[in-house]
């Protein structure tokens, strides 16, 4: 093969959107990251020397430029010039590309006593130089960009042969003692099997006075408002004792329990920590959808232990409330004033479940949306989710035009804000209209998916560009089923046959031989085409479970896919993690 044999979607049109004139930082940033993690050093450094041409005073394109031309190996010389020229013209992105430039240019660790001969002493105090600055104001920078900045720190110390700084520099890059040798890693996700999925670091938010917002304690965020007659939260997470940990944190243990608890929905990770605001007097308020969707979340088991972790299986002050009762349910848009503080109950249909309550501040303009805007349209592994919702909510949204939204996942709130909806809600609705389209021409999903389909109406958005590509394929992927039978148009569906069964048959094409899955796996994976590549060591593992070359291959890919969806899915991000048995713990 000459190339890869899948398109890469997500880059293509990042490629494409990055180049338009007035691109949205956060989409030039995004594409960077993405073609690390597609391993694309020279499709990066050709692309961002054109863009810097195109746009001579722009640093972070210079950067870029100079960055993607050290890592593909051209001109090392002229590519520091274009990082520090760069670093002359603005500050920020310019020296946290010039560190991990230059931290991949230095020799590889080595253990104490015995580093490399000849290591670039001056290389690397710029590297510590540039990363420490970074660190020190890292408020500024997106979480995600975090991890990469102390795995080239550790490389650098280790370089120099300052051992403890380089260990300390590992623990707080999540990644473990391997962290320094890997390429960067550019992910806010963290996963392990005792505490599931994050999908940042823990942090707490203050949008207006008297409102703290505890984000990232769990899966999913929840938040306190003070009044005068006492404290109300607003969803409670997956486990009591991480409810508690946020409390503490924003001194307002001595407030529990609460007067009102508002659920936005009736989803695990938004009612499982109610034990730890809820006392016998406080007023339990969800929509009128809830108690039906309760029950059929009740009965549901996730195939993925690390969606939740197994804390909450097993320490008793983790686990979960299961049978959370509604004292008052709201079905039309309903004022509740809790101590001087009004607090408007709006019950939508949304994107994610059909029991969405949002609840908007008007005295602050903030609206707590919960999960109505969830771009997975649901929990992918699961039977829910609306696409027209969505849509519906997003409408809503946009009349109401409240100053802030506040979502139920911090990545969304960082994302999926009120200047990003102007764009966001007219390109998903000419996504809906193309989808329905194609679904009615009977062209497959595949295909539909790999239209990458770009409204031209973004170009005036950038800002909404990140939040409809992350949203774009499983927008189509949820409409597409819940308009098709199970029998599809391509033959996929009408003689189902198992995983062990399509084992046996490739077996056959391969000889019988565990070395034909081993080569044929390898040659998808170092083109790019990670998913077909596992696809193949699935079942190349269930007919010849002793080949260690299968394995051990089919964990490098498992970490590939897990880079690959680091940026913006954690769904698939935490199922590969698991499938691995891979852990990645928080950035520090």
């Amino acid at each position: 093969m000459t190339g890869p044999i899948s398109r890469n979607r997500l880059l293509g049109s990042l490629k494409e959107a990055a180049s338009w004139p007035g691109a949205d930082r956060n989409t030039v940033v995004t594409l960077a990251t993405a073609l690390v993690a597609a391993r694309a050093d020279a499709e990066g450094s050709s692309y961002f020397q054109d863009l810097s041409e195109q746009n001579p005073a722009d640093a972070t394109a210079h950067a870029l430029a100079g960055f993607f031309q050290v890592r593909a190996g051209h001109d090392v010389a002229a590519a520091m010039t274009k990082l520090d020229k760069a670093a002359t013209i603005d500050v920020g992105l310019p020296q946290y590309f010039r560190g991990l430039a230059l931290a991949g240019l230095l020799p590889g660790a080595g253990p104490s006593g015995a580093r490399p001969a000849g290591a670039d002493t001056g290389r690397a105090e710029q590297v510590i130089a540039d990363l420490e600055f970074v660190l020190a104001v890292r408020d500024q920078f997106p979480v995600l960009l975090l991890r990469a900045a102390y795995q080239g720190l550790a490389r650098a110390y280790q370089a120099l042969g300052r051992d403890e700084e380089a260990a300390e520099a590992l623990q707080r890059s999540g990644l473990g003692p391997a962290g320094a040798d890997r390429p960067p890693v550019f992910t806010s996700f963290s996963v392990t099997a005792r505490d599931g999925i994050r999908v940042s670091v823990p942090r707490t938010l203050s949008p207006a006075p008297d409102v703290h917002v505890a984000l990232s304690y769990d899966f999913g965020d929840f938040a306190f408002i003070q009044t005068s007659a006492g404290l109300v939260a607003i969803d409670a997470g997956i486990s009591p004792d991480r409810v508690r940990a946020a409390m503490a944190d924003l001194g307002l243990t001595d407030q529990a329990p609460v007067s009102h608890l508002i659920l936005t929905h009736a989803h695990l990770d938004h009612t499982g920590g109610s034990e730890a605001v809820r006392g016998p007097d406080t007023q339990v308020i969800a929509s009128a959808g809830f108690p039906a969707e309760a029950e059929r979340t009740r009965h549901w088991n996730p195939p993925f232990r690390y969606l939740t972790g197994t804390e909450i299986f097993e320490d008793p002050g983790a686990s979960p409330a299961f049978d959370v009762q509604p004292d008052r349910l709201i079905s039309e848009r309903t004022s509740v004033v809790v101590g001087g503080t009004e607090f408007v109950l709006i019950p939508v249909r949304g994107g994610e479940t059909p029991d969405a309550l949002m609840v908007y501040l008007p005295a602050s303009g903030l609206l707590f949306t919960g999960d109505v805007m969830m771009p997975y349209l649901g929990v992918p592994f699961t039977a829910e989710g609306s696409p027209e919702g969505l849509l519906d909510t997003l409408r809503y949204i946009r009349e109401l035009a409240p100053r802030q939204l506040i979502q139920g996942h911090t990545t969304l709130t960082e994302n999926f804000t009120i200047e990003a909806l102007t764009g966001l809600e007219p390109a998903l609705t000419e996504l809906h209209e193309f989808a329905l389209a194609k679904i009615g021409e009977n062209m497959p999903l595949p295909n539909i998916l790999d239209v990458g389909y770009l409204p031209a109406l973004l170009r005036d958005h950038p800002a909404a560009v990140v939040p409809y590509l992350i949203t774009r394929d499983d927008f189509i992927a949820r409409l597409y089923h819940q308009r098709t039978g199970y029998w599809q148009p391509d033959g996929q569906g009408l003689d189902p046959r198992s995983q062990e069964e399509r084992a046996a048959a490739l077996d056959l094409l391969a000889g019988g031989k565990a070395d034909a899955f081993v080569t044929a796996a390898a040659t998808l994976a170092s083109q790019g085409d990670l998913a077909l590549a596992l696809e193949i060591l699935t079942p190349g593992l269930l007919r010849h479970p002793e080949s260690s070359e299968l394995a051990e291959l089919r964990q490098e890919v498992l970490v590939r896919l897990m880079e690959q969806h680091q940026l913006s899915d954690p769904f698939r991000f935490l199922v590969y993690a698991e499938l691995a048995a891979a852990e990645v713990s928080p950035v520090g």
